[in-house]
């Protein structure tokens, strides 16, 4: 056939060259004719009938050969052979024969191509690091394949010329070395000798792979995927996460996760540079395996172990190795530092779990919790102390910073403090909340809504605990409304204390009657005298009112009947049999110091059989704003006689607050003793208060408003700033304050004068201040101007009283509603007569033929009240200006 002289567009071979020989080999063959396929030579004619199986099949060259495959296009399958075609007869039909000129087409270009064209060359630059790999093994192997030559032909020819001496020159005689070496041969430790030579060496090229691995995989470790695919013949997700990334995550995972990772790290990188180092040791010296394995960890463990190293080899490896147990030493250091660190930092953040018994447990943080660590404390203090311990979302050590500022001495009790939430099971159980003997929850400085809620969601967490509760909860709520809700989630084991209805009913008693304030200090108080109940068999069968008189240091207030489902009643009959079971609740000093004696000699004698003067409309002021002012308007209802005014001065306007009113159930239009009179306007503002009729007023409430009671401090301010005001527009507005100005002037005392003047105004109307700072009281008890309710601190005594028996809050809660006994103050004109001497047990005798139980007294020359007198039996002069403290019915 004739030959083409045209050469194909982007041709890399010429046409023009000489015919090949058929001297030429089969392979030599086969390559010229892959070759020239790839490059567009052949024959024009390309008939199936004249093609052979050789230029059907497909000719994939490898990319790292160098050939331009990316380049080439592959040529599509042809088509099948027929089946009478047979194969060639010689090799000189495999000669290349000249192609035509190539057809140009539209194929050549087709999107189809260039997508080939593309996919080939992705291919290249995959398979490129597979070059690269098999260029390091070549300079690895390849010396060491040709050093292993060497070494083999050297021993053969060493061992024949010792069998040529040995079998066919035994004449020439054989010296003492070569014995040795023969028998060394016969005996096999020659061979082990070599075999022992190649192990070294392959030590050797363990250490060299082992030192440059690490750099090639740092490196190349991207591609191993992409050389996976490459030889699985598969394609790869490319938007797969780079392995280098993926190794990464998973190394910061494994070390996130386990608690030991650092320490498994540590022992793998001191067993590998060990196992390292005992291999380049026993591949540079000549000792076995095992003492280079003991040399490593001897390096290892001591850097300066190396100095009587000798040879160069071993020198640079000790160097290395000593160098490497320094800095594994040095992490060992540190991780060690960092335990001890964060177990420091865990004792001092409060995170270590408490193993108490008995305990009481505190939860939340509040102004009110320095006093009622102080009355638990107290409460301890017959026992010789106890345990205390506070949970709160604080730190530990802010938490103790603020405990130490009270100044307080805890006599014996230990405060632990704990961060964390009382809402998570694990901060409870990290406080032995299943081993308390009572829980406190405390309001939160928030909204009373917010507040309760949280309370909520506390009693929630307390009821979900597995163990159970050992002791019961005592859970201050902010708003009475939502009483009966966590009574309903807690159950039994919950007893409430509403912390504003408290406060508010005290302070209208107070206000009714002067000096009641200080008397719920004492009684509440673990100070002085409190509630205790307790079960005396010695005193089964005796009515009442001789288990009035049999405790000389105790006041019996109350029996806990057994038979009523252990109801408390206060005051009861003076015919009521003490029965079995039944407990008696009395006010004492300590559960501790009283006990039942025999029964004393009293007299009830003649006294004036006076009645109680009927009640007088009043006339009452509330300065200030609660959430709970609804709840004491309706006890205000109760207490008041018909024709009575209450005036609400503050700074909600009006058509709010009858609103808010009405959302807490009060019908205004339904109140019969009662007629509200609305001012609007600032309580520390002069003007202001100016407006008012302050004169005419019986009482007066300073409220501690809404919107400041968050503040403990601006709180207190502000109601002593309206206190000092409305006293001074009083004193101002006095009928005889004219004709005492002058005289007072002139004595020079102003400041002594103007106390005197506020204080002449305190005789003619009452102001109960509500105070929530205990530090404030010294700025209004000092002056003698105002009575003073401690808001906060009666309700840290009340939920520690709670804490310490949960039966009393039954007592108060009875003592503070509007029905039922309450605690009164009433003249001595109603049981004795002027200068009568008379013992405490008279006057007690002479009560309940009112129904009254006789709790204490105050004389006219003192100014605190006496709550349970220790000498009952000493017989005293009493004057009508003394007032007597008395649980009465509030019928």
């Amino acid at each position: 056939m004739a030959k083409s002289n045209e050469e194909p567009p982007n041709s890399n071979l010429s046409i023009n060259k000489p015919p090949l020989k058929k001297t030429k080999t089969l392979s030599s063959l086969n390559l010229r004719v892959s070759v020239a396929a790839d490059n567009g030579i052949g024959n024009s004619s390309s008939s199936s009938s004249t093609k052979t199986d050789f230029e059907q099949q497909q000719w994939n060259y490898p990319s790292f050969l160098g050939i331009g495959s990316t380049s080439r296009k592959r040529r599509p399958p042809p088509p099948p052979k027929p089946s009478n075609l047979k194969p060639p007869a010689s090799a000189s039909d495999f000669q290349t024969k000249p192609h035509s000129e190539p057809k140009t087409s539209s194929s050549s270009s087709s999107p189809s191509s260039i997508a080939v064209t593309k996919q080939q060359q992705q291919q290249h630059s995959i398979s490129s690091p597979v070059f690269y790999l098999f260029i390091i093994t070549c300079v690895i192997f390849v010396p060491y394949s040709a050093y292993l030559q060497y070494k083999l032909a050297k021993l053969k020819d060493m061992k024949l010329q010792l069998c040529c001496q040995i079998d066919f020159c035994s004449g020439n005689g054989k010296t003492s070395l070569q014995k040795d070496v023969v028998d060394d041969v016969d005996d096999g430790s020659f061979s082990y000798n070599i075999l022992n030579a190649d192990s070294r060496t392959i030590s050797l090229y363990i250490v060299l792979f082992t030192l440059v691995l690490p750099f090639v995989l740092y490196k190349y470790i991207d591609y191993l995927p992409q050389m996976i695919n490459f030889l699985r013949r598969t394609n790869g997700n490319k938007e797969d996460v780079p392995l280098k990334k993926r190794v990464a995550y998973n190394v910061d995972v494994f070390f996130s996760i386990y608690p030991y990772a650092k320490l498994l790290a540590l022992l793998f990188a001191t067993l590998f540079l060990i196992a390292f180092g005992g291999l380049a040791l026993y591949a540079v010296t000549g000792g076995s395996m095992a003492e280079a394995l003991w040399h490593s960890w001897t390096y290892v463990a001591d850097a300066g172990n190396h100095a009587e190293t000798e040879g160069m080899g071993q020198r640079i490896v000790s160097v290395s190795v000593s160098a490497g147990g320094m800095l594994i030493f040095a992490m060992m250091l540190g991780l060690v530092s960092d335990a001890i660190s964060e177990k420091v930092d865990s004792l001092r953040k409060g995170k270590s779990e408490v193993i108490e018994r008995n305990h009481v447990l505190i939860l939340g943080w509040s102004d009110k919790l320095g006093s009622l660590l102080k009355q638990l404390a107290i409460a301890n203090k017959s026992v010789g102390g106890g345990v205390i311990v506070v949970l709160a979302e604080k730190e530990k050590e802010e938490m103790e910073m603020d405990i130490a500022k009270l100044e307080f001495d805890f006599m014996g009790t230990s405060v632990i403090c704990r961060s964390g939430s009382p809402l998570i099971l694990a901060d409870l159980k990290k406080v032995s909340v299943s081993k308390a003997r009572a829980i406190i929850v405390l309001a939160s400085d928030e909204n009373a809504d917010q507040s309760d809620a949280r309370a909520l969601r506390v009693v929630l967490s307390l009821t979900g605990v597995k163990e159970g509760l050992r002791g019961h909860v005592v859970v201050e709520m902010s708003d009475l409304d939502n009483e009966p809700l966590v009574k309903l989630v807690g159950g039994e084991l919950i007893e409430t204390v509403v912390a504003h209805d408290v406060i508010g009913r005290l302070m209208i008693q107070c206000a009714l009657q002067p000096g009641l304030a200080q008397i719920w200090e004492d009684i509440l108080g673990f100070e002085n005298a409190e509630f205790y109940i307790k079960r005396w068999l010695e005193l089964d069968g005796l009515v009442f009112k001789d288990i009035l008189i049999s405790f000389p240091d105790a006041i019996p207030c109350g029996v806990k009947v057994a038979a009523d489902g252990g109801k408390i009643v206060i005051n009861p009959d003076d015919n009521y049999v003490l029965r079995d079971g039944d407990e008696v609740l009395v006010i004492a000093e300590d559960d501790d110091t009283y006990a039942p004696g025999s029964l004393p000699e009293v007299r009830k004698g003649y006294f004036p059989r006076l009645r109680d003067p009927p009640k007088y409309p009043e006339k009452i002021l509330f300065c200030g704003w609660r959430r709970d002012i609804d709840d004491m308007i309706m006890v205000l209802e109760a207490f008041l006689a018909p024709g009575s005014e209450l005036w609400m001065f503050n700074e909600v306007p009006e058509k709010e607050r009858e609103r808010k009113l009405a959302a807490g159930e009060l019908d205004v239009f339904g109140l019969e003793n009662i007629k509200l009179v609305h001012r609007e306007g600032n309580a520390v503002i002069r003007r202001h208060l100016e407006s008012l009729p302050l004169e005419t007023f019986d009482s007066i409430l300073i409220l501690a408003d809404e919107s400041v009671e968050d503040s403990v401090a601006h709180s207190d301010s502000r109601s002593l700033a309206t206190l000092l005001l409305i006293r001074d527009i009083q004193s101002r507005r006095l009928p005889y304050r004219d004709t005492k100005s002058t005289s007072l002037r002139l004595s020079g005392f102003s400041h002594n004068s103007w106390i005197r003047e506020m204080q002449h105004a305190s005789d003619k109307s009452i102001i109960i201040s509500e105070i929530l700072d205990s530090r404030t009281r010294n700025l209004v008890s000092v002056s003698r101007i105002s009575d003073y309710v401690l808001s906060n601190e009666l309700v840290s005594m009340a939920l520690a009283m709670v804490a310490e028996d949960k039966q009393i809050n039954r007592v108060l809660e009875e003592l503070f509603a509007e029905e039922g006994n309450e605690m009164c103050i009433k003249p001595a004109e109603f049981y004795l007569f002027d200068q009568e001497e008379l013992c405490f047990y008279d006057i007690m005798i002479r009560g309940r033929t009112r129904k009254e139980i006789v709790i204490g007294y105050r004389l006219a020359s003192q100014e605190r009240a006496i709550i349970n007198p220790s000498e009952k039996s000493v017989t005293r002069k009493w004057s009508l200006d003394d007032v007597f403290v008395v649980i009465a019915s509030g019928e």
